[in-house]
């Protein structure tokens, strides 16, 4: 069948993605059958970093465009929707200079629109549209909501949804299906798909994202020692230190209420000591667990009900997780397991961890302060426990498509998943598979009292 495409790029705060996804064309409201045709990433940072240079942003993204030229087939170009969504990186840039925001995002929807295909709008999406996105690209990737049986008819999977868990540069979500009241209706999305309602708890936590925590937590630290011309770093590895300017600590929103009265060209020397107890302590600092006006919290006054099923956790989560267990060798299977990982990855040496992989230099630095992140934000922040977390999976994909928000932002924007389950003529196929099972049936049956017959009709000739 003749097949029908969709671009989305998901602009994050640390980089850009490219994702065609391709479904057959006569199916634009069946399920199960939109997956990811190829995928680009985009050099360079993210288009929040081209602030004071916004044509930059748009120049950015041509040689991904013109991979997409190339995958999508050239008599689809104008029926292919093309969208464009930007997440916590440019949410911060939102907040800290509106007008450098307009000015990126106009420039990257010039460069989109100069482009052959359909193009359906650039915005910058919420917090919590990011954390409902991704739970349904995830739960619509692994048929959760419905599914084609074999003979063709529809099913409803008696399957429960799973909770996502994303982990970006500046963000961090988690969204699950909850029966719970949701004491904060902020964090409450009621969801019609397919005929099926599902009440959902979604949080998204800005400044919690990867890159953020790094940047706040050597803020705390510079902090902690006064400012002074060298300064320790418990989570940065033995054997590693780095001069660092004051403007790269607090050129962001999430830092900036902690910003010193010294020059921001101030440099400081940063060095390495590798205490994984330190580390844990400065970390925690970052979180409030103190103040809650609900009868339940996560962190920072935030509701949230207790964690339930099973999760699937991706982005960060998945490549930090996935470096604890191919590079340290180390099994991720109970909280324990991942704060000994932890503990051993900061314990390691600078020399040692370049020796294990040269490859992931760029971010070697980070992985004891995120892994013990990630341990803090999973146990001590969203609750999972002994029993509840070995039902989180950290995945990058589902199948051979990515799992993020980008799908689900397309299905919900191209209305490929329909509130109303698929009428009954969609199952049409269904009784034309019963017809020729029974006329197969038939036909056996027939082939088969025919054969005997003709085996004792010879037998009895012979006699």
């Amino acid at each position: 069948p003749p097949l029908q495409y969709g671009i989305v790029l998901d602009a994050g705060s640390s980089h850009t993605a490219m994702f065609v996804y391709k479904w057959p064309a006569d199916k634009e409201n069946d399920t199960g059958v939109v997956s990811e045709h190829s995928m680009c990433d985009v050099e360079g940072p993210g288009i929040s970093s081209y602030s004071s240079n916004p044509p930059a942003a748009g120049t950015s993204l041509v040689h991904c465009l013109n991979q997409a030229l190339r995958d999508v087939p050239k008599e689809k170009h104008a029926v292919t929707p093309l969208y464009l969504g930007a997440t916590a990186g440019m949410r911060l840039l939102n907040i800290a200079n509106l007008q450098a925001s307009d000015a990126v995002l106009s420039a990257v929807a010039a460069t989109l629109k100069s482009y052959p295909f359909d193009f359906r709008g650039a915005k910058i999406l919420l917090g919590e549209e990011e954390g409902v996105f991704g739970w349904v690209t995830a739960n619509y990737l692994l048929e959760n909501f419905i599914k084609r049986g074999w003979l063709g008819e529809w099913i409803q999977p008696q399957k429960k949804t799973v909770g996502a868990m994303d982990f970006g540069g500046a963000s961090t979500q988690i969204t699950f299906e909850t029966r719970d009241t949701i004491e904060d209706p902020r964090n409450e999305v009621m969801l019609k798909l397919y005929g099926q309602v599902y009440k959902v708890y979604t949080h998204s936590f800005l400044c919690y994202g990867r890159d953020q925590v790094l940047k706040r937590l050597l803020s705390k630290l510079l902090q902690a020692e006064s400012y002074q011309a060298t300064v320790t770093h418990p989570c940065w590895p033995m054997g590693y230190h780095k001069s660092l300017s004051l403007s790269s600590v607090y050129d962001s929103p999430c830092t900036e209420k902690e910003r010193p009265s010294l020059p921001l060209n101030t440099t400081i020397t940063v060095v390495g000591t590798g205490n994984g107890s330190l580390c844990a302590l400065h970390i925690s600092k970052l979180f409030d667990f103190t103040t809650c006006s609900f009868s339940r919290c996560s962190f920072d006054g935030i509701f949230q009900p207790e964690v339930s099923g099973n999760f699937i956790a991706f982005s960060a989560f998945f490549y930090t997780v996935d470096f604890i267990q191919t590079v340290m060798g180390r099994p991720v299977h109970l909280p324990s397991d991942l704060k000994d990982a932890a503990k051993t990855i900061c314990a390691t040496s600078w020399s040692e961890l370049l020796q294990k992989a040269p490859n992931l230099e760029k971010r070697l630095l980070d992985y004891c302060a995120v892994s013990t992140f990630i341990y803090l934000l999973t146990t001590k922040g969203y609750n999972f426990n002994n029993h509840s977390f070995p039902n989180i999976a950290f995945q990058k994909k589902a199948g051979e498509t990515s799992i993020g928000w980008a799908l689900g932002y397309m299905l919900n924007l191209t209305n490929m998943i329909p509130a109303e389950k698929p009428s009954s003529h969609k199952s049409m196929l269904y009784n034309y598979w019963v017809i020729l099972i029974l006329l197969f049936v038939v036909t056996t049956l027939t082939s088969l009292v025919t054969a005997v017959c003709l085996l004792r009709h010879s037998k009895s000739s012979a006699i």
